[in-house]
């Protein structure tokens, strides 16, 4: 995955003028290779171990605001940790099944809100945008 998703961003990159810089490049490779969401002050500790320089917290948080802003991780609310996104589309909603023995995260997606979900928003004059939907429970491997 972690190759994949990093041809994906030079593309995306070089395809919308956006600069790639080392450390943004460095911050995708850390979430992408992780097993489990991993927090920024992780991110900060593994990107140290790379430059030399001891970078600061707003190098990463750049870094991370950037990939989250074009969808290439998510956050994962509940743990306030970073995680990539496996799909290969642009979607306003993500599902994340996160086990509570493992910490494995599995992303799903539905594109569209269920519609009672939608009838209550429609109902409060609300107009949702984004959102994200953390189911913990176990695994299949932790059953």
């Amino acid at each position: 995955m972690k190759n994949k998703i990093l041809q994906k961003a030079l593309k995306f990159c070089d395809e919308n003028n956006h600069r790639l810089t080392e450390p943004r490049q460095r911050v995708l490779e850390i979430i992408s290779s992780s097993k489990k969401p991993i927090k920024a002050y992780e991110i900060l500790k593994k990107l140290s171990e790379v430059f030399d320089n001891n970078p600061k917290p707003p190098t990463i948080y750049r870094a991370i605001d950037f990939w989250h802003s074009h969808n290439f991780i998510h956050r994962i609310e509940s743990q306030n940790a970073y995680f990539p996104c496996v799909e290969n589309h642009l979607h306003e909603g993500s599902q994340f099944m996160i086990c509570d023995e493992c910490g494995k995260v599995i992303e799903t997606h539905f594109c569209d809100l269920p519609d009672t979900i939608k009838q209550s928003t429609k109902q409060k004059a609300f107009i949702p945008k984004k959102w994200n939907l953390e189911i913990k429970g176990l695994c299949g491997n932790c059953l």
